[in-house]
């Protein structure tokens, strides 16, 4: 099956391709899944990853209402020549027409990358360093059903249905096998820091999860409004992220995210369950020491310690308007403000949604964009970085991001503003 050739779109080489990669008037696209695009590698492939310098856009997303809006907030203006390459010519064409019929006129499909470029190991790819910890919902599926997936040499596994006080969006639809985990197991309400060294051995135990466990997490996205009582309830899919680091931290060693969380298991049209799954405690011995690895929180004392060094940031990942002190963001934090000497990461709208560090359809953002975002505020890889939020879940996402870049010295300020604001001898700065 092939769409109609439009006479606009020109085919080029991998030759002309490698002509293009340091032209900035050019804009190379990659067409397939964002996994892909990452690093993982298609049937049929030597090696993943993509075209240095490309950007990522689906045709998955060709079909979204807002799809031109995604192709300006990536800076694609017609002035620019396009590539558009993927693994089929359909999809190919399909992304290329989509370009042509909303007034770009340089146009060209680049059809061999598979073929040519991945075949030919002395063409460059670029890669997301920790792309095996980002998984797609088909490397899910292929798991659950019994099958040896890409970059899994695990005994055993527990896919994690991560939520904040909100069993029924476990209960109304899961991915087959999965059980729940409420967040509240892993950090405790009195601060929202993590839990004990002791609390913790003894909820992850009892879902099944030691230290040589390899776990899929994942939440479900249902429009968190900052009017409820519990917003966090509804954004389960940042719920996801807080509880693999917190997991890590304690010494988990494999720690996989859907990348999309269920949506993406929605969108890949595959079965789901309502079925209550018991969790089950296999042994006493969690197989480590807890934590395995404290550099990946620090905690006031510490954070104070960073403002003051030229080696490292504290990295506010919060809303323009709590960062400018409108609003706390939450509705049991009273004082506005923010920290002084911490870069600001925005995180998007409120304290409840990351727009800024994800996609339309809720997979982790290029991050290619998220580095550039970060590198132009004065976040760079060469410091000690501790990200924080209100509470830990945004910081802990940012930092999910930096880890999967491969950036070497990542922390999360566990205190978060909610910590800091809490006690009156701490400074802080306000806009107003």
């Amino acid at each position: 099956m092939s769409l109609p050739r439009n006479e606009k779109i020109e085919r080029v080489t991998s030759g002309e391709v490698a002509g293009y990669l340091d032209d900035s008037k050019v804009i190379i696209i990659d067409s397939r899944s964002v996994d892909l695009y990452n690093g993982w590698i298609e049937s049929g492939s030597s090696r993943g990853g993509h075209i240095p310098g490309a950007g990522s856009l689906p045709v998955k997303w060709t079909d979204y209402i807002d799809w031109i809006e995604i192709v300006r907030n990536k800076g694609i203006t017609t002035g620019h020549k396009l590539i558009i390459y993927g693994n089929n010519e359909f999809d190919i064409l399909k992304v290329a027409q989509r370009f042509t019929g909303a007034g770009y006129s340089y146009v060209s499909i680049f059809n061999e990358f598979v073929s040519e470029w991945l075949a030919d190991a002395s063409r460059p790819v670029s890669k997301l360093a920790r792309y095996r910890n980002l998984v797609s919902a088909k490397w899910v599926h292929s798991l659950i059903s019994g099958e040896q997936p890409a970059e899994y040499d695990g005994k055993s596994f527990v896919v994690v249905h991560a939520h904040y006080r909100n069993r029924d969006a476990y209960l109304t639809g899961h991915i087959p096998g999965a059980i729940d985990m409420d967040t509240l197991a892993l950090e405790a309400p009195e601060t929202w820091n993590r839990r004990s060294p002791a609390e913790l051995k003894e909820a992850l135990l009892e879902h099944g999860i030691t230290a040589g466990t390899t776990v899929i997490l994942y939440g479900k996205f249902m429009s968190p409004d900052n009017q409820d009582p519990f917003p966090g309830s509804a954004a389960g899919d940042i719920g996801a992220i807080r509880c693999a680091l917190i997991m890590m931290y304690a010494g988990v060693r494999d720690v996989r995210i859907l990348n999309g969380g269920f949506q993406s298991w929605i969108d890949a049209g595959y079965k789901t369950s309502t079925l209550d799954v018991q969790k089950r405690k296999s042994t006493d011995d969690f197989g480590a020491v807890i934590p395995a690895k404290p550099e990946l929180f620090v905690d006031t004392p510490e954070a104070k310690v960073m403002i003051a060094s030229d080696d490292a940031e504290l990295v506010c990942v919060r809303s323009l308007p709590e960062y400018r002190g409108e609003t706390s963001g939450y509705n049991y934090i009273e004082p506005m403000g923010r920290i002084p000497g911490a870069i600001f990461a925005d995180c998007g709208s409120d304290a409840y949604h990351m727009e800024n560090y994800r996609n339309l359809d809720h997979t982790t953002r290029e991050f290619g964009e998220i580095e550039k975002g970060w590198v132009d505020s004065g976040i760079t890889p060469d410091k000690h970085l501790a990200f924080y939020c209100g509470t830990g879940w945004r910081g802990s996402e940012a930092w999910f991001n930096a880890w999967l870049m491969g950036w070497p010295e990542v922390s999360v300020y566990d205190g978060g503003w909610f910590e800091w604001s809490s006690d009156p001898s701490n400074p802080f700065e306000r806009d107003l």
